[in-house]
């Protein structure tokens, strides 16, 4: 579809708001105007424009926060493993942290598979 020359040009107005909103895309994203609105009308309509700087944050704070669950996740089985050796660890309690532990690994399934459409889109 980008072989040959472009010489047609279409001119398009935008209000003050849109105009704005526009500037900010292209700053963010680091694209200029025309190749921000060109992906936009030409692009497949599955595909859309990301701000990869938003997402980047927004990936870093999920890893962030896998980080704690797992440091809790420790913490609560040494907690477990002391009661445990002191007799005083309720059955209840085993079965309650294994049936979060498993909902806990099922989200983590769920985000490995978001993650990989993500790269797979990105490329």
């Amino acid at each position: 579809m980008t072989d040959g020359k472009r010489s047609k040009k279409i001119d398009v107005r935008f209000t003050e708001e849109e105009y704005r909103m526009i500037l900010q895309w292209e700053e963010t994203m680091g694209i200029t105007k025309t190749d921000l609105i060109r992906g936009r009308v030409l692009q497949k309509t599955k595909e859309a424009i990301v701000n990869a700087k938003a997402l980047i944050e927004e990936i870093d704070a999920i890893g962030t926060e896998l980080g704690r669950c797992g440091n809790n996740i420790n913490q609560l089985a040494r907690h477990a493993n002391t009661l445990n050796k002191a007799g005083r660890l309720n059955p209840s309690v085993i079965n309650e942290f294994n049936r979060l532990f498993t909902d806990y690994l099922k989200r983590i399934e769920t985000l490995e598979t978001t993650f990989r459409k993500l790269i797979r889109i990105a490329r």
